[in-house]
């Protein structure tokens, strides 16, 4: 069956799978036949499908497999409707399900494939049983309870390693840069809890830091904590959440941290779908832990959903000043609905409008353009509301932070680096070597580790992009077609491919200040985990220097927010 054809089913399955008794409505075009979503158009179309499929089944030259032919077609028509609206089979159930209550069975640790083959160690998490056994970043998985892995993707080893706790299982991996390479590790399974909160503290200003990576069950209750005990400590006299690369995730937890800030009964989020009980007001409803304590909130492209519900309501009710570069623009609400034989329909349904009453979605998944992608909103057509002190504030497009932060780019050759695995193989190198290194915000790259690292890298084997070079040979390729190659203007570009020469020496001291970023992540987290990688990387943090010193400039804060 052709990817043509299964994308034609597509449309037969999206009314079995969108269409309820009371979305339909039984009536006809003028010419008699039955309108779209109608109840006649939904059994025709169905009765189509059956047929089309079951000819196929029957009398196509070779065996059809089902489950993936109508998952292809269901996941094709989802993918005209909008990114957000999924079909989550029994096979998959189990992942959707960690991310949203955060918690598993299993060793506890994070595992990635690489180009090269293999499926690595890529960080334990703090204090799990990889952790407490010693399993390390690097570590290669060979074998799980005697059986070989080296020949699966860890889609499939990550099943291997989840199960029921206190279940046991054994692992078998090659260690680098070891003697004793072969390792063999028995653990005891255990419920993994997925820590919300990569990392909070008090940093030298004063200011308490709390970095909330997901909105799973657990992410109010890590707040809390975090608040309270900022709270307890008089020295604390800000606070900044940190919501960049924030994704999302559940609406309720983000209604509960809006709870901390602001006064019990505030009116938060209202929620508009199709139904009359898509419609929704969600309140706070305790009184908060910080009602007046001076609040920052930092966002980027990748915050999103409840993200965006936690930055944009406190930016409307004047409570915080956001900091960082544009939000995502996800104002759309999903839930999910059961199907048969254990599987799920996540689907989107309602817009969410923020206290100022602006529907921060980005991109009008019900149209698109001539070439098929989707429309996104202009800023040009974005509507005007207001805070409730009366600032200017948008809809479409996300948040705009009231501090505007540009965000380096990462160049090809940092980009490189880090794809290639060439940052994460010289931590684990460096990690071997030395037993111990600086506290987590302390911990620099000297002279010393960067020029190790720079000896490190392989120059036959490092590929990177020559920009210089390859716009020079494109520019003499295009003299010579029309014409310009002169000899003279040929000993000019010679004289300009040997002045662009890409010298990788030159171009990682060039790139040094990123470089050092990486590096340092990746050799801290060795060490201390993901709370130490996340305290170290304040360090570069655009955002939170900026937060820092709003903070440290008398009045500036109530100044942005016209208290």
């Amino acid at each position: 069956m052709t990817r043509k054809n299964l994308r034609n089913l597509a449309i037969f399955v999206l009314a079995a799978t969108l269409f309820t008794p009371m979305a339909w409505s039984g009536k006809k075009k003028a010419n008699g036949e039955a309108a779209e979503g109608s109840e006649a158009a939904v059994i025709r179309n169905l009765d189509i499908f059956n047929s089309l499929y079951k000819e196929l089944n029957t009398f196509y030259v070779d065996t059809l497999n089902a489950k993936k032919h109508i998952e292809t077609a269901i996941n094709s028509m989802l993918d005209e409707i909008d990114p957000y609206t999924e079909y989550i089979n029994d096979d998959n159930q189990d992942d959707f399900l960690v991310i949203s209550t955060g918690e598993y069975g299993g060793i506890g640790s994070y595992i990635m494939e690489r180009k090269t083959g293999g499926v690595f160690i890529s960080g334990p998490y703090a204090d799990s049983p990889a952790a407490r056994a010693g399993l390390k970043c690097g570590d290669q998985i060979i074998m799980i309870d005697g059986d070989s892995v080296a020949s699966l993707k860890s889609a499939e080893v990550s099943k291997r390693l989840k199960g029921q706790a206190n279940t046991q299982i054994k692992v078998t991996i090659k260690r680098p840069y070891t003697t004793d390479s072969i390792k063999t590790f028995t653990f005891t399974r255990e419920k993994i809890k997925l820590n919300p909160v990569t990392y909070y503290g008090v940093t030298k200003d004063n200011i308490g830091y709390i970095a909330l990576n997901t909105y799973n069950e657990h992410s109010a209750e890590g707040v809390k904590k975090a608040l309270l005990e900022f709270k307890a400590n008089p020295a604390v006299k800000a606070v900044v959440l940190d919501l960049c690369g924030n994704g999302g995730g559940l609406v309720d937890e983000a209604i509960k941290i809006l709870g901390f800030f602001l006064p019990k009964g505030t009116e938060v989020l209202t929620t508009k779908g199709r139904t009359t009980k898509d419609y929704r007001v969600y309140k706070t409803s305790e009184q908060p832990i910080m009602p007046d304590m001076p609040l920052a909130v930092l966002i980027d492209g990748g915050s999103a959903s409840a993200s965006e519900i936690t930055a944009g309501a406190l930016q409307d009710l004047d409570r915080a000043v956001i900091i960082g570069g544009r939000s995502y623009g996800k104002g759309l609400v999903q839930t999910t609905r059961p199907l048969p034989f254990n599987s799920l329909l996540k689907l989107t349904i309602a817009k969410y409008y923020i206290p100022s009453g602006r529907l921060i979605q980005e991109i009008d998944y019900s149209h698109r353009n001539p070439d098929g992608t989707f429309k996104h909103k202009p800023d040009s057509l974005c509507n005007v509301f207001h805070t409730a002190h009366g600032r200017e504030v948008r809809d479409g497009g996300g948040i705009t932070p009231d501090i505007k932060v540009t965000f380096p780019e990462v160049n090809r050759l940092v980009y490189n680096i880090v794809r290639d695995q060439w940052a994460f193989d010289y931590a684990t190198k460096y990690a071997a070597e030395h037993p111990t290194i600086a506290p987590a915000g302390e911990f620099e790259i000297t002279d010393e580790i960067f020029n190790d690292f720079k000896k490190f890298i392989d120059p036959n084997k490092f590929q990177y992009d020559k920009l210089c070079e390859t716009g020079v040979s494109l520019l003499r390729k295009t003299a010579e077609t029309e014409g310009y190659m002169t000899d003279s203007v040929k000993a000019e570009f010679d004289k300009l491919e040997k002045m662009l020469k890409h010298d990788l020496n030159h171009d990682l001291d060039r790139n040094r200040k990123e470089i050092s970023r990486q590096l340092s992540s990746e050799i801290v987290k060795r060490y201390y985990y993901d709370a130490g990688e996340c305290e170290n990387e304040l360090k570069f943090h655009k955002a939170m220097d900026e937060a820092v010193a709003m903070f440290n400039k008398p009045g500036e804060y109530k100044k942005i927010l016209r208290k």
